[in-house]
């Protein structure tokens, strides 16, 4: 197997599970409507802004890279594993921070309801 082959069957199992949800939540909301009820329970007020999130996502992707890069240049340890390992770690790290940032600001100013 070539090296991209592998992406073909998750791409294909990720695409059926969105479907899936999407025609479940239709259902959903249909079901509501024809009860008479509001579909406002599906609504969220985002009081943290979600490009924040992003942002903090791309910088920990981008600090793994780095980190990768030195890990791979002065250790033991191969390229791939390297950055891949890091890349994760600073990703995670950096939507935990975001959890625990969002969750403070959520505290600050709570939803309306």
């Amino acid at each position: 197997m070539h090296n991209g082959e592998i992406f073909i069957p998750f791409a294909f199992f990720a695409t059926v599970i969105v479907i899936v949800y999407l025609i479940l939540r239709r259902k959903e909301r249909i079901n509501l409507i024809e009860k008479g009820q509001s579909a406002s329970i599906f609504e969220t007020r985002k009081s943290v802004p979600q490009a924040l999130k992003w942002g903090m996502l791309l910088i920990g992707i981008g600090v793994g890279i780095f980190i990768g890069r030195i890990l791979a240049l002065y250790t033991a340890m191969g390229e791939e594993e390297s950055f891949f390992s890091m890349v994760f770690l600073c990703g995670g790290i950096s939507l935990v921070l975001f959890h625990f940032i969002a969750r403070n600001m959520e505290k600050k100013d709570p939803p309306m309801g």
